[in-house]
């Protein structure tokens, strides 16, 4: 039994909880006890021995009975009981945007139905347009969804291929034999989803083979889909599917490069070598013969990525900017791109507590970031038109700034050089005003305005409604400004490129939402920010203490879309963000 096998169990029980209607903040209880188990220094087993799970921050003893029942027997109790109410299948339409909890129970119940294709085929019968508080528009969201998920579902969010693809590298690395290894593919180039896994290693040909039955004896590795002389693929646990390449010694950096691609920047290396006289493919650099063919006899010699883009009279392009979009021009002139890094982050912002839909107080959300070494959390729940996520009436905002006063002041006789900020995540209205009236508003440190319904709005109107938010002179970040749920929901109608324009032109920051679900604003429009000198803030959007650290993935974007750290704003001290939040 691994951390990681109980962590699975919780998660499911927490997710059959939903489904059965049992008390969030049960439910919730064991979603929280998932993640500080994923998050153990040591080894489960040995609080089971010796009787220590309750002593676990999170664990009470009602979850350490269930735990100690899987170590005994392989299951649980409380899941089982649930499995007997849920049906397995209707697990999967939890993945399904805009159809919650209580309406897969009903759409369950009401037609008895349980599996994904019954359900798409209830949606084009008319059978759940006529159910009571469903209609035909839900109906076509589910449609909309589950045609989404078919079009996406092979592919996994940057956080998923990370968490995959690194234990992985690691172990291929280590292999005897290895003497270089990387992870290639778009995962290299931090784009925000992932299809297959692609590891590319150097060695000699006669350690091959026992490099590859290594690799597919890896503990992570479920199935064997291929095993030839240069290349091994197999899919993991998780389903995706991981490819290992072995190449000659002298071949390695020609080869990573071609496998990191893009294939638009590939094919301008290609041309760039031609033109030189010049052959590039993933055997190495070449010179060509009179007739323009590829002259394998005389290998140009380059040791590194570095060396190649040399001959081609670049400096070494970033990985991350190796998609076609510029980055030929710059990097002719330029050494390098000064680009945000996370040691640069000193502050979270964007983030919830149990206040509003989070899952942690203030208090342990100011200690997490603390933990961590930050030195402020801006803290911004939901406002109060987001009531399906707990968000806070007028006495509610009094009450949470009461709380977060006294904080600061415990902390500042402390002697501790840090500060919990008055924010809130202000639903954009219709007609594109805040949720709050000006007095209230006035009163918080900042306000980050987002969109969370009528997503679905015309061009026009979208834009109308944005620009008023903008406009307005109390939002000072605008939040997750597309609405995507990567693999799950498209973004709204936006001319991002306008509406980057605008928030620069008003000093308003648009965030990059770092949730691995989102990473918005989109890296693509890295070009347009840095033209318009927009300000960015890498924001976890934090529902956890747990979720501060999606801030790693955000600073990927951020370094995609070639922020500097000068352009993002929580790369600035307390004290500079202070100044920041008067600067109104």
């Amino acid at each position: 039994m691994t951390n990681q096998d109980v962590a699975a169990k919780l998660r499911e029980v927490y997710n059959l909880m939903q489904l059965a209607g049992e008390n969030r903040f049960r439910a919730i209880a064991f979603d929280r006890a998932a993640q500080t188990i994923e998050g153990l220094n040591d080894d489960i087993n040995k609080h089971v021995e010796e009787d220590t799970l309750t002593g676990i921050k999170g664990i009470g003893k009602s979850i350490a009975e269930d735990i100690k029942a899987f170590a005994e027997t392989g299951t649980m109790p409380v899941l089982e009981a649930l499995k007997e109410r849920v049906p397995k299948g209707l697990i999967e339409w939890l993945n399904i945007s805009g159809l919650g909890p209580k309406n897969i129970v009903k759409i369950h119940k009401e037609l008895e139905i349980t599996e994904l294709t019954q359900l798409k085929e209830a949606c084009q019968s008319g059978a759940v347009a006529d159910l009571p508080g469903l209609g035909q528009k839900s109906a076509d969201k589910i449609l909309k969804s589950i045609a989404y998920l078919e079009k996406y579902g092979e592919r996994a969010h940057l956080d998923q291929a990370l968490e995959i693809a690194e234990p992985v590298f690691e172990f291929v690395k280590n292999i005897k034999g290895v003497q270089q290894c990387g992870i290639a593919g778009s995962l290299r180039r931090r784009r925000e989803t992932i299809g297959d896994i692609d590891i590319l290693a150097a060695a000699d040909q006669k350690d091959a083979e026992s490099i590859f039955d290594a690799f597919v004896n890896h503990e992570l590795i479920v199935e064997i889909l291929g095993q030839g002389e240069t290349k091994s693929s197999v899919r993991t646990e998780t389903g995706r599917q991981v490819d290992l390449r072995i190449v000659k010694p002298d071949q390695y950096a020609a080869a990573l490069m071609y496998f990191t691609g893009s294939k638009e920047h590939n094919i301008v290396l290609r041309q760039r070598a031609r033109e030189r006289g010049m052959a590039l493919n993933e055997y190495g650099l070449f010179k060509l013969t009179e007739d323009g063919d590829t002259d394998f006899d005389r290998p140009v010699k380059t040791d590194s990525e570095s060396a190649i883009y040399k001959k081609l009279d670049l400096h070494f392009i970033p990985p991350e900017h190796r998609e076609d979009r510029g980055e030929f021009d710059y990097y002719e002139q330029h050494e390098s791109m000064d680009l945000v890094e996370e040691e640069n982050i000193r502050g979270v912002v964007h983030a919830h507590s149990t206040w509003s839909d989070g899952k942690y107080t203030i208090r342990q959300m100011a200690e997490a970031c603390m933990d961590r070494g930050y030195e402020y959390l801006g803290l911004t729940d939901h406002s109060k038109t987001a009531a399906y996520a707990g968000g806070l009436t007028l006495e509610d905002v009094r009450k949470q700034w009461e709380e977060i006063d006294e904080l600061n002041r415990e902390y500042e006789a402390d002697g501790k050089n840090f500060r919990i900020f008055k924010g809130i995540e202000s639903d954009i209205l219709s007609d594109g005003s805040l949720d709050y009236p000006d007095e209230i508003l006035a009163g918080f440190d900042f306000v980050i305005a987002s969109v969370h319904s009528g997503m679905e709005m015309p061009l026009e109107k979208m834009m109308q409604r944005f620009e008023a938010a903008i406009k307005n002179p109390f939002t000072r970040i605008v939040g997750h400004p597309t609405g995507r749920l990567l693999l799950k929901r498209e973004e709204s109608k936006l001319d991002l490129n306008k509406l980057i324009e605008l928030a620069a032109k008003h000093n308003t920051v648009i965030e990059i939402n770092a949730n691995p679900w989102r990473l918005d604003l989109d890296w693509r429009y890295g070009n347009k920010a840095g033209e318009t000198g927009l300000i960015t803030c890498i924001n976890p959007d934090a529902h956890s203490t747990d979720g501060i650290d999606y801030i790693r993935y955000g600073v990927m974007i951020a370094r995609k879309a070639k922020f500097e750290p000068a352009r993002v704003l929580n790369t600035k001290s307390r004290k500079e963000f202070e100044e920041w939040c008067r600067d109104s």
